[in-house]
Order: C-alpha cells, then sequence, then structure tokens
C-alpha cells in the first residue's frame, strides 16, 4: 500500500460501505514548518482524514472544504480536498493542552462548503458542533445530511493520520437487519495502532475476518491523495494592488517592507520598495 492511500470497501450481502484513509507524506508534508503541537496536529489530523473520505465520495466532482470554527481556545480546523485528492489545511492556535473537543473549541459551528465544477456558486452548510470530538461531529453531520447511520474511527500524530469510516446504505436492513450493528461492533474493537499501522487489507481481515474470508467484503482499487499547496504570486500581487498605493506606501513608510502570510498554505511573499514600485508599473529608478 501507498504512504498516503485512500480505499473504499462494500460488504455487498449486507449493503454497507467504508472507506479506509491512511496518511503519512502527505500529512507530514501539510504540517511541515507549521510548529503544531501535539493536542492540534491530532485535530487536524482527524479533520483532514474526514474531510478525504467524503470528498473523495462526492457524486458531483468539485472542491469541499470543512471547516470547525469556534470562540474557544481552539479557534479554526479547516481543510480543503479538491476531486483529485489535492489536500492543504491549517489550524489556530498552533499549540494547546488536552482537553475535551468542546472545551477546545466553545460554542462553535461546522461549516461545509462543496464547489462542484459544474457550478458558479458554493454549496454550503453551516451546523452547530454536536459531539465530544471530532468523529462524532462529524457522524452526527453526515446522519442529519445525508440522512444514512455513519460511524467513524479517526487517530492522528505528527507522523500518521489514518481513519475508517462506514455507512448503511437504505437497503441494508432488508439484507440483514442486524448486520449494520454487528459490522459497528466489530469495527469498534480497532485500536489507534491498528488505524495508523495496518494496511487496508490487513485491518479488515483483523476486524472482519468471517466476511473476509468468505469473500463478502469487495475492496475497490486505493487511490493516492496528497498535499498540494504551491505558491501563488500572481494571486499575492493581484491582492498588494487590490489594496491601493496610498495604503502600500503607508506599510512601506511603517514596516520598510510589505509581508503577506498565506496562513492556509504557510508561505511568506515579502515586498520591498522596489518591488512595489515594479508592482504599479513606476518606471525604472523612479522613487515615491
Amino acid at each position: 500500500m501507498s504512504d498516503d492511500c485512500m480505499q473504499r470497501f462494500l460488504f455487498e450481502g449486507l449493503d454497507i460501505r467504508g472507506v479506509r484513509v491512511r496518511l503519512t507524506g502527505a500529512w507530514q508534508s501539510m504540517l511541515r514548518g507549521r510548529g503544531y503541537g501535539p493536542v492540534v496536529a491530532r485535530l487536524l489530523g482527524e479533520v483532514t482524514v474526514v474531510t478525504l473520505m467524503v470528498g473523495g465520495q462526492l457524486k458531483q466532482p468539485g472542491r469541499l472544504t470543512a471547516q470547525v470554527r469556534g470562540n474557544g481556545a481552539l479557534s479554526l480546523l479547516v481543510v480543503d480536498c479538491d476531486q483529485q485528492l489535492r489536500l492543504r489545511g491549517m489550524a489556530a492556535p498552533a499549540d494547546l493542552a488536552e482537553a475535551p473537543l468542546p472545551d477546545l473549541i466553545g460554542d462553535g459551528h461546522l461549516v461545509i462548503t462543496l464547489l462542484p465544477d459544474t457550478a458558479a456558486t458554493p454549496y454550503q452548510s453551516v451546523v452547530p458542533l454536536e459531539g465530544a470530538s471530532v468523529a462524532e461531529v462529524f457522524e452526527h453531520f453526515l446522519e442529519q445530511s445525508e440522512q444514512q447511520p455513519t460511524a467513524l474511527w479517526l487517530a492522528a500524530d505528527g507522523d500518521t493520520a489514518s481513519g475508517l469510516f462506514l455507512q448503511k446504505l437504505p437497503g441494508a436492513d432488508t439484507r440483514d437487519a442486524d448486520g449494520w450493528a454487528r459490522v459497528c461492533q466489530l469495527a469498534g474493537t480497532v485500536t489507534p495502532d491498528e488505524l495508523k499501522r495496518l494496511d487496508t487489507e490487513t485491518l479488515l481481515t483483523r476486524l472482519f475476518h468471517e466476511e473476509m474470508q468468505a469473500g463478502g467484503v469487495r475492496v475497490f482499487d486505493p487511490v493516492e491523495p496528497c498535499h498540494h499547496c504551491p505558491r501563488d504570486e500572481d494571486k499575492v500581487r493581484r491582492l498588494v494592488i487590490s489594496l491601493g498605493r496610498a495604503e502600500v506606501e503607508s506599510i512601506l513608510a511603517e514596516k520598510g517592507e510589505l509581508h503577506i502570510h498565506d496562513d492556509m498554505c504557510n508561505h511568506d511573499y515579502r515586498f520591498g520598495p522596489d518591488d512595489i514600485a515594479r508592482l504599479f508599473g513606476d518606471p525604472p529608478g523612479s522613487v515615491h
């Protein structure tokens, strides 16, 4: 299995679908240079995994953004995933002590934004946070939005972000009235170490041995997500121009340079007086 993998599977006789995600290289790339403490890294990793699970199963190709926002010590967790499974994300602040999620977030909301490739405007859902963990928050949201029971198991640290997703499909009860409860009970025995360490085939065999042995689980080919957040010099130049010459000159006079930090991608852009002169179309050697 690739170091970065999303793999769907289906209990064909039960009408229960699932997804396994395991991120290492992509996840470490997202964290690089951020200075996140263990608590923030874990929570952002869990949100990253769920965003990938949901974004990777969209019926309409597009970009999905998940935001956990609140007025507590942890004010923001945001992750973005496009149809090529290219991820980017950030958290604010960088370090916090361990505490239950509701205590960290405070009065907060889950904001899910979907921009289909074929639409000019995004669809957005804003719901109050309900649940004591990232998994419970998203379980509640998915059950309400998709009208199907959903179960999540998540684990993340500074090296790996991983998770398991199960969802009961509409015909499940006619196939096996106890199937959903049984599969969730088996999945509930998974440990964080197993989620982070085992490949998909081994994990599913460990959890659902009888179903796997009987050929009742169809495992689809894996796909490989990646962290993708390149520099965008043109976008930043347009932003600087939009500030206006007077505002930019005022900043230069006070600080000697214009510094813009891209929080989402963790890039720095710096403009000195000569850069600003060129940007606003001054001839070479002109002084303001």
